[in-house]
């Protein structure tokens, strides 16, 4: 069974070109507004949309992404409206994959039967849930494959050639390669060491490989494209978010489109890289 995640990379594939994959929180700052905002990402350019499950202690995030989470749980969001704006975004957008990301705890407070039918049920593709690992399988991923799901796995600088078959045994739709040992937008990656681990990845799958942590600008975005099957921007979206917010976190006119003009800027870079490329290899 082919997933949205898997038509839209064989299709980024025909074009010759990487993806761009973005990431917001949901509920951010309110939820009209995150609805807003994840409906313009499209047309702006993404290919493929992470929408974060807020939680009360993300360990593996930076500042930006925490205090997104943290404004969106001041503002009500949960997992059934986290479910519901997806469900929203669906009835405008059938081609996009939606991956949500985040923690277990939300998920395993929701019930893990309950949330992948729900999650099912709104038009969710995907899973990255970063604090389970292969070891505990049996808790979601199985699961979630069973039902139908892409379960995305990270791959960090620190996974050897030894580790990575664990981490690579039951993932699917894509591999996300985290550029930088360290929480995320902590620093930028380096393009040369992206282009000897995304090699070194596919010797092992042929699962497109996407990179991201610390990609903040068209340039970083088309430098890690020239080699990676996708770029991942995350806490740049969502600083863009926050700027666009009153000094009391209450979301302004330019809310709406904070990310999405970022968005537009990545999406030329990606698009430029593959195209600078071609034209160098001919």
């Amino acid at each position: 069974m082919t997933t949205r995640i898997d038509r839209r990379f064989a299709a980024l594939k025909q074009e010759g070109r990487a993806a761009l994959v973005t990431f917001v929180m949901a509920g951010d700052p309110d939820y009209d507004s995150s609805l807003a905002i994840l409906t313009a990402l499209p047309a702006a350019g993404a290919d493929v949309i992470e929408l974060g499950m807020p939680f009360t202690d993300p360990m593996a995030d930076g500042p930006a992404i925490q205090a997104a989470g943290l404004r969106a749980l001041a503002a009500g969001q949960n997992m059934k409206r986290t479910l519901a704006l997806v469900r929203e975004f669906r009835r405008g957008d059938e081609a996009t994959p939606v991956v949500l990301m985040g923690y277990y705890n939300p998920i395993y407070a929701y019930g893990v039967d309950r949330f992948l039918a729900d999650a099912h049920g709104a038009g969710v593709d995907g899973l990255i849930v970063v604090d389970l690992p292969p070891e505990e399988d049996t808790e979601l991923c199985l699961p979630a494959l069973k039902a139908g799901f892409n379960f995305i796995r990270l791959a960090t600088p620190t996974t050897d050639d030894k580790r990575l078959p664990t981490v690579l045994a039951n993932t699917s739709g894509f591999v996300y390669y985290v550029s930088i040992t360290g929480i995320t937008g902590a620093a930028a990656p380096d393009p040369g060491n992206v282009g000897h681990a995304v090699a070194r990845i596919k010797h092992h799958t042929k699962l497109p490989v996407c990179v991201g942590f610390g990609v903040r600008t068209a340039e970083q975005a088309s430098a890690i494209a020239a080699s990676a099957d996708g770029v991942v921007v995350g806490s740049a979206l969502v600083e863009a978010v926050r700027s666009s917010l009153t000094a009391e976190g209450k979301p302004t006119a330019a809310t709406a489109s904070s990310a999405a003009v970022l968005v537009r800027a990545l999406a030329d870079g990606v698009r430029g890289a593959r195209r600078v490329a071609a034209a160098t290899a001919g």
